[in-house]
C-alpha cells in the first residue's frame, strides 16, 4: 500500500488566505500546508479519502490519473468542494465515481452540489454515486473499516485501509472504535495546535495521548494550523511520532 498525503492543513490552509496570520514560520516548505486529503494505492485501485479546495493542483502536482472510490470523512466544504474537479475523471474513466460516507454526509453533498444530481442534473457536470457507508467495505484483498469519532457534536468517521487507519479533524473517539484502530501499523490524527485547547479538535498533545493509548506501531498528524512549525515541533515529539507534511508518500507492507 502506497499513501500521498495531499494536503495536511486545516479549513484555512497554510499560509491563510490574504496572509492576515502572523505565523511567523520558516521557509520550509513542509510549512506550506493545503487543505486535508490523502490518496491510497493497492493493488491497482486507487481510493481518495476527501476532496478538498485544492484537490485539482494536488492531482496535478502528485499525477493522480485515476480515482476509483472517494471515502468522505464529514461535510464540511474543506472536505467536499474539490468534488466538482472529479468531472475530469469522469471524461476519462467514462463513468461515474463511488463516493462514500454517512448518511448526514451523503445528504449534504447532494444539497450544495444539488446541479450534479437528479432529472435536473447539468449536462456535463460531475457524475457520482453516492452511497452511505454502513459497513466494511471488501475491494479484492482491501478490506476499508468505518471509524466512527466525533467532530465537537459532529458525528463523522474516520477510515481504517487493511493496517492503515486515517482519522482528521477528530475531538473524540469512543472505545468502540479504539478497538478497531488498535493494530494498524500507521495511525493517522489530527492535531491542530499546540495549545491551547479547542473545542472542536484535539491539540498536538491530545493527539499524542491519543496515538500512545492506541499503541500506534507509527503515529503521523495532520490537520496543523498556521502557527505549527514543522521542524521544531517534530524535535519535541516522540520518535514514533511526526507531522506529516503536504506530497509525503509512505508504503505499508
Amino acid at each position: 500500500m502506497e499513501i500521498t498525503f495531499l494536503g495536511t492543513g486545516t479549513s484555512m490552509g497554510v499560509p491563510i488566505a490574504g496572509g492576515f496570520a502572523p505565523e511567523g514560520l520558516s521557509n520550509d516548505p513542509r510549512n506550506i500546508r493545503s487543505r486535508c486529503s490523502a490518496w491510497v494505492r493497492h493493488n491497482g485501485i486507487s481510493i481518495l479519502i476527501d476532496a478538498g479546495p485544492e484537490f485539482r493542483i494536488q492531482s496535478i502536482k502528485n499525477k493522480i490519473r485515476t480515482v476509483d472510490h472517494v471515502l468522505i470523512t464529514h461535510e464540511h466544504m474543506d472536505h467536499v468542494a474539490g468534488l466538482e474537479d472529479l468531472r475530469a475523471y469522469n471524461y476519462e474513466q467514462k463513468d461515474g465515481i463511488p463516493v462514500y460516507g454517512t448518511s448526514s454526509c451523503i445528504k449534504s453533498i447532494r444539497s450544495r452540489f444539488e446541479y450534479m444530481f437528479g432529472p435536473d442534473k447539468y449536462p456535463g457536470s460531475t457524475t457520482l454515486t453516492l452511497k452511505e457507508i454502513q459497513g466494511p467495505l471488501h475491494f479484492d484483498d482491501l478490506l476499508i473499516t468505518p471509524l466512527p469519532v466525533t467532530h465537537g457534536k459532529l458525528n463523522m468517521l474516520g477510515y481504517r485501509l487493511n493496517d492503515f487507519c486515517y482519522l482528521t479533524d477528530v475531538k473524540s473517539i469512543p472505545e468502540s472504535t479504539k478497538k478497531l484502530i488498535r493494530g494498524a501499523k500507521m495511525v493517522v490524527l489530527s492535531g491542530l495546535r499546540w495549545e491551547p485547547d479547542h473545542p472542536t479538535h484535539l491539540t498536538i498533545p491530545q493527539a499524542v495521548q491519543l496515538l500512545e493509548e492506541l499503541e500506534a506501531e507509527h503515529g503521523l498528524l495532520i490537520h496543523m494550523n498556521s502557527y505549527v512549525n514543522h521542524e521544531e515541533s517534530n524535535a519535541r515529539l516522540p520518535e514514533h511520532i511526526k507531522l506529516a507534511f503536504d506530497q509525503q508518500v509512505v508504503r505499508l507492507d
